[in-house]
């Protein structure tokens, strides 16, 4: 039996994150000016942006991690 493992990579937009932090858009973007620690946009196209999911999730679980100390 061969076991097949994908990479997939999922690029996410703004909305979507916003849904995943629960977080406005205006707060994101201050986050991407401001933190070090939140994951860096990628361009898309001239007015468009995404970021990599999985990078969004990590964040979420150092937030977790943080809290819990």
């Amino acid at each position: 039996m061969t076991t097949v493992q994908t990479n997939t990579k999922r690029i996410i937009r703004q909305k979507e994150v916003s849904e995943k932090l629960g977080l406005s858009k205006a707060t994101i973007w201050t986050y991407v000016r401001t933190r070090d620690d939140f994951p860096k946009p990628i361009r898309l196209g001239a007015n468009s942006v995404g970021w990599l999911e999985s990078e969004i999730d990590a964040f979420i679980d150092a937030r977790i991690a943080a809290s819990r100390a």
